[in-house]
């Protein structure tokens, strides 16, 4: 087997501020414990703020060594890094039989996410025919406010100058 080496940067949002330090740091430890992943290199960066928000945001930069290509490929759906650059090999020579085990595993994994996302859409209908049989006022559609209709400026009397005895 061929072992890959390559750069990620992982990023998390969220708050406080300690939070996302202890996440990020957490997340990182994790990947360190794998067992065909070694660390060789990382540096987690301070969180900064959010402008506008109160959320917090940070990275991590980790250089790394995947024991095969399954390992890289495992990675990437598992943490999801932002960026992900192979170093070396420049070039791979795989065998169909690593590709198809690969191939499967992403269908395998794509098929799961497919079921979750289904199941979620059909209890947030669920919930919300429910929410609509018993409180079906709050799915009533207004009409959108029409603008009042501009009243007809009229010309204003000239007040005579002449005075009253």
């Amino acid at each position: 087997m061929i072992k890959i080496e390559a750069s990620m940067v992982l990023e998390i949002l969220g708050r406080p501020k300690e939070h996302v330090t202890e996440a990020l740091n957490s997340i990182v430890a994790t990947i360190g414990t794998e067992k065909e992943i070694k660390i060789i290199d990382k540096k987690i960066h301070e969180p900064l703020p959010v402008e506008k928000t109160d959320l917090f945001t940070s990275f991590a930069e980790l250089d790394v060594v995947f024991e095969s290509l399954m390992s890289y490929i495992n990675t990437i759906f598992k943490y999801m890094p932002s960026n992900v650059q192979i170093i070396s090999p420049e070039k791979l020579n795989i065998s169909n039989m690593e590709l198809n085990e690969i191939g499967n595993a992403v269908t395998q994994r794509l098929h799961r996410y497919d079921a979750v996302t289904k199941s979620v859409v059909a209890e947030r209908d669920m919930y919300a025919k429910k929410l609509h049989e018993i409180a079906p006022h709050l799915f009533k559609k207004e009409d959108p406010p029409q603008p009042a209709p501009k009243k007809e400026e009229k010309p204003e009397k000239k007040k005579s100058k002449k005075k009253s005895r």
